[in-house]
């Protein structure tokens, strides 16, 4: 396969697929039916029985440039979107995991691709590893909050190899990173330990920040997601002790957006620009409608973004994880900065991985035709050496 572009037909369809459900989480169609909203990118004149598969556990990436540069560089690509499409409060990874093993199910069976690739963008990442180790060694038969959702009863199809594309090592890690240790009230975002709070000009500590407190502050991050964690096992402790198995509760999780990489550019260095993250202005963003886990539900909690309970964490899928394996970070990162891009190719135990980096690219390759140009001729690459496209 050459750097010649192709015309490709974007086909818009549905994978839809039975699931007895205890209760409705969420809106959109009847009780016992998930429908996935799919985009088969098929390249003209060009057949393949070769698909490379994205997925992202809150979806809304069909048009991210990544999927639609590989499509016109010949590749046949799918990104489907599981069933939480926009809305994550809810979101529970080990379904999302079926909804991913649903789309490949049908990329085999019904459109006749001998080979899936998974494609895993950002969050996608530790989506996609947690699927191929569920997959080639299924274990889970309950969500982190207890409930029953048997995914070694799934059958899930192996993907035959696995690409890591500007990918963080899990939602629950990558969250505890970035929240905000200075609350002192759950439910008062207001009360602050002046001493953490590093976007207040009253804060005593200031970048470049000394390893004492980073390792603190690091601490004291972790701390925060246990205390929430603690408060929503004790929730899920209490009603199911009074009968009420299937009750749930909404909760905001304020100021998610702090992280020392932001203020000081030597801590995790790249060639990111300081001050900035990439939502935008960190201190606005930290308490913005559009952070990470600003709405939860108990069981959403536990399967996103527990630090100790979560199951969809690339670190621990990894050495269960034989296919081939590509991991690509982007050097002027603001959101998956080079020590998720190391640790995620550290964690495969098979010698049968590949790391790249492209010089300078930011997150999404927005602007960055050339850099995103350099990443599609890294998989072009590597899916020929591994005789995979």
């Amino acid at each position: 396969m050459s750097a010649e572009k192709f015309e490709y037909e974007r086909i818009p369809y549905m994978v839809a697929f039975a699931e007895k459900s205890e209760f409705k989480d969420t809106y959109a169609g009847p009780m016992d039916m998930v429908a996935l909203e799919a985009h088969l990118l098929r390249p003209k004149n060009q057949p393949s029985k070769s698909v490379i598969v994205f997925m992202h556990p809150v979806g809304g990436g069909a048009y991210l440039p990544m999927v639609s540069a590989l499509a016109k560089a010949g590749f046949h690509v799918i990104y489907c979107n599981s069933r939480y499409r926009g809305a994550d409060a809810a979101l529970i990874m080990e379904k999302v995991v079926a909804d991913l093993g649903a789309c490949i199910r049908d990329a085999k069976e019904r459109l006749g691709y001998d080979k899936v690739i998974l494609a895993g963008w950002s969050g996608g990442g530790s989506l996609s590893m947690f699927y191929q180790a569920e997959a080639e060694d299924p274990r889970v038969t309950h969500t982190p909050a207890g409930d029953p959702y048997d995914l070694t009863a799934r059958k899930l199809i192996p993907a035959d190899g696995i690409m890591l594309l500007a990918a963080h090592v899990s939602r629950a890690i990558t969250l505890t990173e970035w929240l905000d240790p200075s609350l002192l009230d759950e439910t008062d975002p207001g009360k602050r330990n002046i001493a953490l709070d590093i976007y207040d000009p009253a804060c005593p500590n200031q970048p470049a920040y000394s390893a004492d407190f980073i390792e603190h502050f690091r601490a004291e991050q972790i701390a925060r997601n246990r205390r929430i964690t603690a408060t929503v096992q004790q929730r899920l402790e209490d009603f199911r002790r009074q009968g009420q198995h299937q009750e749930e509760f909404g909760f905001i999780v304020h100021r998610t957006m702090c992280d020392v990489r932001w203020l000081d550019p030597s801590v995790d260095p790249n060639e990111r620009k300081p001050g900035w993250c990439y939502l935008g202005e960190p201190r606005t963003v930290n308490n913005g409608p559009v952070a990470l886990a600003r709405f939860n539900t108990l069981r959403g909690w536990m399967s996103q973004w527990s630090f100790d309970h979560s199951n969809a964490n690339g670190l621990t899928a990894a050495p269960r994880i034989s296919v081939p394996a590509l991991v690509i970070g982007n050097t002027a990162d603001d959101a998956c900065t080079p020590s998720h891009t190391h640790r995620l190719f550290d964690a495969f135990r098979h010698a049968n991985k590949t790391l790249r980096e492209v010089q300078g690219a930011n997150h999404y390759y927005f602007g960055q035709n050339d850099k995103l140009a350099e990443a599609v001729g890294v998989c072009r690459d590597w899916l020929r050496q591994q005789q995979l496209a």
